[in-house]
């Protein structure tokens, strides 16, 4: 396991979140100011310094539960609200779009590729925002410092711990089933055709060599696909021509994205049995929840501009279905840490939910969806 990939693994899922919210915001017609106050104020809290100099810090991954937490965080760090069953979806969308990103990446290090991608769009949201854009530069610059020197092999390894990291999810997707590029058990397609990765050459043939390293013999093979070689590798400068399209905007094209839940595998454990087993991790957990939502900053929002909630789904009867089925074993509510019997444990436990409350929050109108924050009560 790397020690150096949740930076990757945060900002490549921060990037997919604002995607989706952006379709979402523009399918539900909000505002523009609105729209632009909410992707706004998630980007600075995303980007804050202090919080990214927390991240960068040589750290290995911990559970899908509990990042997923942050990002229940971060998704409300403006007038916007979610329910649960929209907060599913939208992390269902967000970790498989990423999963196919890593899975096609044609070079490990084309990982930090679809890191800059990311960056590059979630700038385009906030062009007109020179502080914003100020605090991405400095963590594209962060980047460059902590990846830039790094071999092939840790490349790899990044990209193993990534892999391992979405092992288990198999949450298909209306837009990959669409372009065929997942069946119907959830698992995705990987191509027989394209470029092959830089500084590679198309398959179809073999080079044998003496002891003295010359070439003595040529063998051509049917390779059954389609490659073509890469026509020039991406620029990993700050700006340039990234070549590869892994973790651009799938959804800059307007079209519904829905979710469905693949068949349980019969081999994995029961949820009671996730969750009453002991965690030998639940400390570290929640040392890692302390320091990361400790760095983020929540800014009081200001006015008496009201919230409002945001809809993943194409209706709110689709929604409250999606809530109702979703199997329990994929349910991010509560992050299980064994926290009972250690009263020091839970003074820590106190102190870190009493960081995680955000006071002064707008009223809004809705009457559905309350908000995830309080899930925060369940820890």
């Amino acid at each position: 396991m790397s020690v150096r990939t949740l930076p990757l693994l945060f900002l490549n899922l921060g990037g997919e979140m604002l995607y989706i919210l952006d379709q979402r915001l523009r399918a539900q017609n909000i505002p523009g100011d609105k729209a632009r106050r909410v992707l706004n104020d998630i980007i600075s809290t995303m980007f804050n310094r202090k919080f990214m100099e927390e991240l960068f810090k040589p750290q290995e991954l911990y559970s899908k539960k509990a990042l997923r937490t942050v990002y229940d965080r971060l998704a409300h760090a403006s007038i916007m609200r979610l329910n649960q069953a929209s907060m599913d979806k939208l992390y269902d969308l967000m970790t498989m779009a990423l999963k196919y990103q890593v899975l096609l990446c044609p070079r490990p290090k084309d990982v930090l590729l679809v890191t800059f991608n990311h960056l590059d769009a979630i700038k385009g949201f906030i062009q007109d925002s020179p502080p914003l854009l100020h605090l991405v530069d400095k963590t594209f610059q962060q980047l460059l410092k902590t990846y830039g020197g790094l071999s092939a092999g840790e490349f790899q390894l990044i990209r193993q711990t990534l892999l391992t990291f979405f092992q288990d999810l198999h949450i298909r997707v209306s837009v990959f089933l669409k372009d065929r590029v997942q069946n119907s058990n959830g698992r995705f397609v990987l191509p027989v055709s394209g470029p092959v990765p830089w500084g590679t050459e198309v398959p179809g043939l073999i080079r044998m060599f003496n002891n003295k390293g010359e070439e003595v013999k040529r063998v051509e093979f049917q390779h059954g696909g389609n490659y073509v070689t890469a026509p020039e590798e991406g620029s990993f400068e700050l700006y340039g021509d990234r070549v590869l399209t892994l973790g651009t905007n799938m959804y800059s094209v307007n079209r519904p994205v829905e979710t469905h839940m693949s068949e349980p595998s019969k081999n994995l454990a029961s949820p009671t049995q996730q969750t009453t087993a002991p965690n030998p991790l639940a400390k570290e957990e929640l040392n890692f929840l302390a320091r990361l939502m400790g760095r983020m900053e929540i800014k009081k929002p200001s006015g008496p501009e009201p919230g409002f909630r945001l809809n993943l789904f194409t209706t709110d009867e689709e929604e409250e279905q999606a809530a109702l089925s979703r199997p329990e074993e994929l349910s991010y509510e509560v992050v299980n840490i064994q926290a009972t019997q250690d009263q020091q444990r839970n003074k820590e436990l106190a102190r870190i939910m009493g960081e995680f409350e955000i006071t002064d929050q707008p009223r809004w109108s809705a009457s559905k969806g309350d908000d995830l924050l309080a899930m925060m009560d369940e820890l």
